[in-house]
């Protein structure tokens, strides 16, 4: 199976504009072959945003996922596609799961807000469902969740195989993000996939993490790219043959859902 990471600059409040560009991209990644392709939190409007902004974005979402539904029947591609979500009198930060034949799947709301989203966002449900699609079984966190472990750990637990993380992941706070990925790889033996912005603040490094740890691919920290890179799904297997955390966990000592 082959991921594709679109790590795109997004331009504040152009959403007509960033969606016309996140198609051609859409479209590199699968000329590159790509099964699975996934974009950034936030990516159709931008992150440093008003209250009003992101309402104006929010009217476009039904236009745009009808787009990316017939992209991804056209192409046979597992779509992971984030945008701001408006649920009642709440804004979210979310993202719908569209598999290969066009369908959505299921969709997810950030549960973890960083700093400033709280003056503009809700939590979403601290609910972790791994999904079934046609290119494995996976989980998806955005941002600021990948930051606490018992996130991850559930979704191992319930069976993911890759974790997906959408970001917008600040310069000052790389560090993290070249620890944590990998970090959260390698604890509950799973492929992640942290897919970053890049100006307005956020550092790109978009990367494909094996179930070791080890980093397969990374785009630059600066430079719009799209990141394809084929990953072997017998090697979570393999991994947990030699490193087997998942089955010696206790399982009496895992988190409740809502992580209180």
């Amino acid at each position: 199976m082959k991921a594709g990471l679109i790590q795109i600059h997004s331009i504040p409040t152009e959403v007509e504009k960033n969606v016309e560009h996140g198609i051609e991209m859409f479209k590199d990644a699968v000329e590159k072959g790509a099964d699975l392709v996934v974009f950034p939190e936030l990516w159709t409007c931008g992150y440093y945003l008003e209250t009003f902004d992101f309402l104006a974005a929010v009217k476009e979402n039904d236009k745009i996922l009808e787009k990316f539904q017939a992209l991804a029947k056209e192409t046979h591609t597992v779509t992971v596609l984030p945008l701001p979500q408006k649920k009642g009198e709440d804004l979210y930060i979310g993202l719908y799961v569209i598999e290969s034949d066009g369908r959505i799947l299921a969709e997810y709301q950030k549960s973890f807000l960083w700093g400033r989203e709280q003056n503009y966002f809700v939590h979403g449900k601290r609910a972790y469902e791994p999904l079934e699609t046609s290119v494995g079984k996976i989980g998806t966190l955005i941002c600021y969740d990948i930051e606490f472990p018992e996130p991850s750990r559930i979704l191992a637990l319930k069976g993911a195989e890759i974790i997906l993380v959408p970001s917008v992941w600040s310069i000052p706070a790389m560090n993290r993000w070249h620890i944590q990925l990998p970090a959260r790889a390698l604890d509950d033996t799973v492929f992640v996939m942290g897919i970053n912005n890049i100006e307005e603040g956020a550092g790109g490094c978009s990367k494909v993490v094996s179930p070791m740890g080890e980093v397969l691919a990374q785009a630059s920290d600066s430079s719009e790219e799209v990141l394809v890179c084929e990953i072997d799904m017998d090697e979570i297997a393999r991994v947990r043959e030699k490193i087997p955390y998942l089955k010696e966990y206790d399982k009496n000592l895992a988190p409740a859902p809502e992580l209180r």
